[in-house]
């Protein structure tokens, strides 16, 4: 999910460049007739694959959380204090090492204190995002904090910047992590958490130049500014502020972003899918598709890696130390839906070509 400095993004190239030579070679014996052998040696490299890259998105979208994650404690679903137990066993055996939340473009329109308290009593929205789905705010805030923490996983929490307030993320922070005697403290406590829950990855916006606020880099920059002064460190908890970036090849907006909040953010993230046809556009099937279609697709996965380096050069103009890192943290495949399903539910379905 993360991609961290350009140091680190050199050195995995020559990783990716060694396996390849690897194969490329054993492909060279098996045309002249011989046996081929590779050997891998696990040292010599002195590189480590950061374990971060290994996480997940969890966003309220289709069956993702409700169904997926969070089934309820009174469900007849296996389950294992209402996280379904074959998805939660599943997270476990991968070991994942942080998974954001809520979203994705539901995050702008999540309002936290709607997801608190006596679950009989919380608001129920309409998922607007997404389909118009009914939101019962029975997976909020204590449902996933419990979750990592049951999972040994590094939260990662996108704030409401699109329709929410300085005041709102503030509390929401506090509420999370301060060990203080205070109102959003102690409704924590009231709500059954005494312990602050330790968040390192915070989110200020998602995808701001478009359904995050359909804002202007020098807008968000500013906006970026002034909430991130309000989002405080309590207690022994320190927060990493993200920055919402670019899409794909938008170098206009990592540049205003880091000339105008550099000094203020640890991380800027960057988003990355292959939808050839672009947003508005036919994506094509999941499903079928043709021999060009399939490279279409692999060679737009490919320009990950130019666009990457760009952005990392502009980045490194700001920030010649690599103090501030570099997060792509929302990356995939992008087909149309599956016909008969909830346009806004987005299902595709998985194929090889994914893979």
């Amino acid at each position: 999910m993360f991609d961290k400095t350009s140091k680190l993004r050199y050195k995995m190239k020559k990783i990716f460049s060694i396996i390849a030579s690897s194969f490329l070679f054993a492909g060279s014996l098996v045309a002249y007739g011989q046996d081929a052998t590779i050997r891998i040696h696990e040292a010599g490299t002195g590189v480590t694959i950061p374990a971060e890259i290994y996480g997940q998105f969890s966003e309220h979208l289709g069956h993702c959380i409700y169904g997926g994650l969070w089934v309820g404690k009174d469900s007849s679903v296996p389950n294992v204090e209402g996280y379904r137990k074959d998805v939660f066993d599943a997270l476990k055996n991968l070991k994942v090492p942080v998974m954001r939340w809520p979203g994705g473009c539901f995050a702008d329109d999540y309002h936290w204190m709607d997801g608190i308290g006596p679950q009989e009593d919380r608001a129920y929205i309409s998922n607007n995002n997404w389909g118009g789905t009914l939101e019962d705010n029975s997976f909020g805030t204590h449902e996933f904090l419990n979750l990592c923490e049951m999972l040994d996983i590094q939260p990662y929490i996108s704030g409401n910047v699109g329709s929410g307030s300085v005041e709102e993320m503030a509390k929401w922070v506090e509420y999370m992590t301060s060990d203080a005697q205070s109102t959003m403290a102690d409704l924590r406590r009231a709500n059954g958490r005494e312990e602050p829950w330790k968040v390192k990855y915070f989110g200020i916006g998602n995808e701001a130049w478009g359904c995050g606020g359909n804002m202007t880099p020098e807008y968000y920059s500013d906006l970026f500014r002034r909430y991130g002064t309000y989002l405080r460190n309590y207690g022994g908890n320190r927060l990493y502020k993200i920055a919402s970036g670019a899409s794909e090849s938008d170098y206009n907006w990592t540049e205003v972003c880091m000339k105008n909040i550099g000094n203020q953010m640890q991380a800027i993230s960057l988003h990355y899918y292959t939808n050839i046809g672009g947003w508005t556009g036919s994506k094509g099937s999941a499903t079928k598709f043709t021999e060009k279609d399939y490279y279409t697709t692999l060679g737009k996965t490919l320009e990950i890696e130019g666009i990457l380096k760009r952005h990392i050069e502009i980045m490194d103009k700001y920030d010649p130390s690599g103090r501030i890192e570099l997060y792509l943290d929302e990356w995939g495949t992008w087909f149309d839906v599956e016909p008969g399903t909830n346009p806004g539910h987005l299902f595709q379905q998985n194929t090889m070509r994914d893979a």
